[in-house]
């Protein structure tokens, strides 16, 4: 056998990667959709498609969508409009429904993807069994990213421990689906009318019940902001809680479940303190390099 006929059949041996679609839903995120997007096109692997749905802005979301359509013609930017019905579960199922690769990705606007995101997808879903993955993320508007990281990589793969690993929670700024997953479970995925619940705990425990496996991935990485450190304290409150909300919408009950709440609860104080210096900080920086 020649060398080149080697080659081609090692070629043609090697495990056929997956194709990725990123779903981004959308409403009034005109200060961070750029920066969402760019990301999305430079990675190491390409996407198959880049879908934001936006879902009825007042901003100029659409619009600064439609120049990056022009600015990168070569790239597969797909803008969809949802304007059936306000909200985050209809707008993603709107962009899920309408993807077409193999597996599906699906992050925030605020989300910035690690050059490698796409290409790390395809690694953890070369496993049959894994029907869902997720990963870490940074925080890049915080101090200390690379600290965050790990801090956020060792929090997660505590909760599976916690978990025993029954269950294992997807991060809606960070997750990806196999389609026939997705269509197993979205016609019986929350709506949440009410706006109560963690749409991606929803989907995660969705899965569960149709034993579909989700893995995590310590290397599919996304970056995003801690924005929500903004809201008030009864806000973030309500924003934790809505762990508590979901696992009753499923009739679960354990206790080791209720982990992220107290972490959550824990760091707001810690955490929107050091935001505010660091933001103070960056301040000071730009207006003495504009002196």
């Amino acid at each position: 056998m020649s060398a080149d006929q080697s080659l081609e059949d090692a070629v043609n041996d090697a495990p056929q990667l997956p194709g990725v679609s990123i779903v981004i839903p959308a409403y009034n995120e005109e200060s961070v959709i750029r920066q969402c997007l760019i990301a999305a096109i430079y990675q190491s692997v390409p996407a198959d498609e880049i879908i934001v749905v936006d879902n009825m802005s007042k901003d100029r979301t659409a619009m600064i969508v439609r120049q990056m359509q022009q600015e990168y013609p070569e790239s597969p930017i797909i803008l969809l409009t949802q304007d059936r019905e306000q909200g985050l579960i209809p707008t993603r199922n709107f962009g899920l429904n309408n993807a077409t690769s193999e597996i599906l990705g699906r992050i925030d606007a605020d989300s910035v993807l690690e050059p490698d995101w796409v290409e790390q997808v395809q690694k953890a879903f070369l496993d049959p069994s894994v029907q869902a993955a997720t990963g870490p993320v940074v925080y890049y508007d915080m101090p200390m990213r690379r600290f965050g990281l790990k801090a956020d990589d060792k929090m997660r793969q505590l909760m599976l421990r916690l978990a025993k690993h029954q269950y294992h929670f997807l991060f809606g700024s960070n997750m990806a689906m196999r389609r026939s997953a997705w269509e197993a479970i979205r016609d019986e995925a929350c709506l949440d009318e009410k706006d109560e619940m963690h749409e991606d705990i929803d989907l995660s425990l969705h899965l569960a019940e149709h034993d579909l496996r989700v893995q995590y991935w310590p290397q599919m990485v996304s970056g995003m902001s801690a924005r929500r450190l903004e809201d008030s304290p009864r806000d973030y409150r309500y924003y934790v809680t809505r762990f508590d909300r979901t696992y009753k919408a499923h009739n679960v009950k354990k206790m080791a479940l209720k982990a992220p709440m107290v972490v959550f609860f824990s760091v707001y104080f810690p955490a929107k303190l050091l935001r505010a210096i660091h933001s103070a900080g960056n301040s000071q920086g730009i207006r003495r390099g504009g002196q």
